[in-house]
């Protein structure tokens, strides 16, 4: 077993960037709860699967920040 050296970067996203990522999770979040509110039908046809709608998001943001979209 080959353990990395102590020089190596193991992960290039900055403090910053992870706070970007959160806060525009937490903006779409908002944006869909307040659609889900107002739009009464979107919130009850979409009742059981906003958590995977929202883990949807999530990949997809998390994806394009890494280039692999």
């Amino acid at each position: 077993m080959q353990l990395p050296s102590p020089d190596t970067d193991r992960g290039n996203i900055e403090v910053e960037d992870l706070l970007k990522i959160l806060l525009g999770l937490a903006v779409v979040w908002l944006i869909l709860e307040v659609v889900g509110e107002v739009l009464g039908i979107v919130g009850w046809l979409l009742g059981p699967l906003q958590p995977l709608v929202g883990l949807v998001i999530v990949v997809l943001i998390v994806l394009w920040f890494l280039d692999r979209i």
